[in-house]
């Protein structure tokens, strides 16, 4: 099974773009935006076409555009300097003391 360590290290190797490793988050970051796009366009045509279900054949195409927000998430990460794990970790520990502290819902990063 992979980590996430794992994953960005391998991402880094398929990794092909300008400036690339020099702290060039702003492609990664309007990859990951045009991804999320891709993810939301084809939930909306299972809306519309549909009735909301997800038929196989679209979870296969959903699976496969997620992965492509994972892979730009790592490579915003790497070109950041953060590590993805941290990122996944510290994210957990949050929401874990959001959830103690009654405060999963409503608004602002400092809940």
């Amino acid at each position: 099974m992979i980590n996430f360590n794992d994953y960005q290290e391998r991402a880094k190797t398929t990794a092909v773009y300008p400036n690339r490793g020099q702290g060039n988050w702003t492609y990664a970051a309007l990859g990951l935006a045009g991804e999320t796009g891709e993810i939301c366009e084809k939930l909306k045509k299972a809306i519309r076409d549909d009735g909301g279900r997800i038929s196989p054949e679209r979870l296969e195409l959903l699976s496969k555009e997620l992965g492509d927000v994972l892979w730009y998430l790592a490579t915003m990460c790497t070109e950041l300097g953060l590590n993805l794990q941290d990122v996944a970790e510290n994210n957990l520990v949050k929401l874990a003391a959001r959830k103690t502290g009654g405060k999963l819902h409503g608004d602002g990063d400092t809940r």
